[in-house]
C-alpha cells in the first residue's frame, strides 16, 4: 500500500524525492518504494527522513512499540559516520561544516595545533564572526595539571608548548576581532568537539595515543535525539568555567 503521508510530506516541503534521497544519503529508488510500495525503512532512516521534512516519525510510520526504543534509535540516527582515526576525516571536511555555520562555532580541545595552523580556517572565523554567528574556541590552560596529564598520556610532555603556539597562531585574532571567544579550561576532556550548529565532530581521546590517532564521530543533531546533545552540554559547561586568555599564557613567562 502507497504511503501517501510520507508523499504529502513531501509535497508539502516542496521537495523530490531526489532531493530527500541526497539529503539522508540514499538511494532515490529506495525513497520511491517507500512511497509507492509503502516498504517501511531502517529506523535510522525514518528519523533521519522525519527531520528533514519537519514532521514527527510516527506521522508518516506509525509504530506502537516505538516509544521504548526512540531514544536509542534516535541517538544512533545522529551519527552520520565514524572515522576509526582523525587523519582519516576528509581535509575538507572540518572547514565545511564550519563554512556552513550560521548560529555557531564552538572548538573545545587541549590545543588543536593543527586547526590554528591552517589560514583558511583562521579567515573563515573572521568572516564568521563579523555577522551573526557566534565563535568560541576553548583550550586548554598551558599551566594546568589535566594538560600535564594529557601529554603524558600521548607519550610527550609537550602539550603546554603546542597551547602556546596554538595561542600565538590566533593572538592576532584576539585585537582585530574582539567578537570571537577565546578562553581557557582547566578541565579533563575526554573528547576534542568541533561544533557548527548542529553538525559536530567528536574527536575520542584514546590513552596512549595522541588524538590524531583517535576514533572521530561526525554527528547530525535530529530532534528528540541525546547523543548530539550530551556533547553539546559539555561544550557549555566548559565554557562557564574556563577563564580569559593573559599574555603569560602565550609567553610562559
Amino acid at each position: 500500500m502507497p504511503n501517501e503521508r510520507l508523499r504529502s510530506a513531501l509535497l508539502a516541503q516542496g521537495m523530490t524525492v531526489q532531493g530527500l534521497a541526497e539529503s539522508i544519503e540514499v538511494n532515490p529508488k529506495t525513497v520511491e518504494r517507500w512511497i509507492t510500495q509503502g516498504k517501511v525503512p531502517y529506523r535510522r532512516h525514518q528519523y533521519a527522513t522525519a527531520s528533514q521534512l519537519n514532521v514527527d516519525v510516527t506521522t508518516l510510520w506509525p509504530d506502537d512499540s516505538r516509544a521504548v526504543e526512540t531514544a536509542t534509535d534516535l541517538s544512533k540516527a545522529e551519527i552520520v559516520t565514524i572515522y576509526p582515526h582523525r587523519h582519516l576525516v576528509p581535509a575538507t571536511l572540518w572547514r565545511e561544516i564550519y563554512e556552513q555555520a550560521e548560529s555557531r562555532i564552538d572548538v573545545l580541545v587541549y590545543s588543536g595545533l593543527w586547526l590554528s595552523e591552517d589560514p583558511l580556517f583562521l579567515d573563515l572565523l573572521k568572516r564568521k564572526a563579523q555577522g551573526a554567528t557566534q565563535v568560541r574556541i576553548l583550550l586548554g590552560d598551558p599551566e594546568c595539571e589535566a594538560v600535564r596529564q594529557r601529554g603524558i598520556d600521548e607519550g610527550h610532555l609537550i602539550m603546554d608548548g603546542k597551547i602556546r603556539n596554538a595561542l600565538m597562531n590566533y593572538r592576532p585574532l584576539f585585537a582585530s576581532h574582539p567578537d570571537i571567544g577565546f578562553r581557557l579550561h582547566d578541565g579533563t576532556l575526554y573528547n576534542s568537539l568541533f561544533r557548527s550548529d548542529d553538525e559536530m565532530l567528536v574527536n575520542t581521546h584514546v590513552y596512549g595515543i595522541g588524538a590524531y590517532m583517535a576514533p572521530v564521530l561526525h554527528l547530525r543533531r535530529l530532534p528528540g535525539g541525546g547523543l548530539f546533545d550530551t556533547y553539546a552540554n559539555s561544550i557549555e559547561q566548559a565554557w562557564g568555567g574556563a577563564r580569559p586568555i593573559a599574555d603569560h599564557d602565550i609567553t610562559g613567562a
